[in-house]
């Protein structure tokens, strides 16, 4: 029986939910699932431009698992682009700190549900607009 997975350090959510071809109508594409922890990987690596032991200190990771955690993105990624396929980023075991939530109608980002305040996009304010992203364990 395989150990439990460990929880990957976030220190917030992505601002996409996923990307799409051009041209290409959504029910006509296969998805391809990125998991918040590999997304993670290519943020601190390719975008912030870390080295793999700072990204794995900071996700709190061997680096080892850093690694096989930006590999399977990297074909995730390459396989959506050759193939092109939708990309959903979603799911994983991360820990995020505190509570993330999301606009239904804007889909803005909210880092806590104290500091929900209504957006300019928004014709309506309430918590119910709001789709809890991942609870902090």
């Amino acid at each position: 029986m395989p150990r439990p997975k460990q929880f990957r350090k976030m220190s917030s959510p992505p601002l996409m939910v996923g990307f799409k071809p051009f041209g290409i109508p959504r029910a006509e594409l296969e998805t391809i699932k990125l998991s918040y922890d590999e997304y993670e990987t290519i943020r601190l690596l390719d975008y912030d431009g870390l080295t793999q032991e700072q990204a794995a200190e900071q996700m709190q990771v061997s680096r080892p698992t850093l690694t096989r955690i930006y590999e399977n993105a990297r074909k995730a990624i390459a396989k959506a682009l050759v193939e092109g396929k939708i990309i959903v980023i979603d799911g994983g075991n991360v820990d995020f700190g505190k509570d993330w939530f999301r606009c239904r109608r804007c889909h803005k980002l909210i880092d806590g549900i104290e500091n929900h305040i209504p957006c300019k996009n928004c014709a309506n304010y309430s918590q119910e607009e709001l789709t809890p992203i991942n609870t902090p364990k």
